[in-house]
């Protein structure tokens, strides 16, 4: 119980903050919070991480419903047996996942928005943040787990 409800939780966040700008941005506007550092900017991502694939909605949708399913399952049937650590980061992963497909299904774009400048020039969200965060969950659980192995 205690994921279903960090999963929806994850998810309500992310499509928050999107129509947050939608709602409040015109589509290219920019707001700096830290010039140079951090602005708030809405892009439409007819794509998937980092721009590819552009215009490719159908196909991204098809491969992202069959990731979904794929880590449904997975919780479903392999976690039972797992550590906290992997059931959150599985949590995070299969949240992005649904953020992003929730957008790409009603507006046929995801929405984007946090522009970190000091780091690289992509702009993101939150759900692609929940996809990092639960892969980086797994890369320390797994080098952790292998290491008390």
């Amino acid at each position: 119980m205690f994921y279903a409800l960090l999963i929806l939780f994850l998810i309500i966040f992310d499509q928050l903050s999107k129509y947050f700008v939608v709602e409040n941005f015109s589509h290219g506007e920019t707001l700096s919070f830290f010039e140079g550092i951090f602005h708030l900017t809405y892009v439409q991502n007819r794509g998937i991480a980092f721009g590819m694939f552009q215009d490719s909605v159908k196909l991204v949708s098809i491969l992202t419903i069959i990731i979904i399913i794929g880590i449904g399952i997975h919780i479903g049937k392999e976690l039972k047996n797992s550590r906290k650590i992997e059931k959150i980061a599985y949590s995070f992963i299969f949240a992005g996942a649904l953020g992003n497909m929730i957008d790409r299904i009603f507006r046929g774009f995801v929405v984007d928005m946090m522009d970190f400048r000091i780091f690289w020039t992509y702009i993101f969200n939150l759900a692609d943040a929940w996809i990092c965060i639960g892969a980086f969950l797994l890369i320390v659980d797994y080098f952790v787990g292998r290491r008390k192995k």
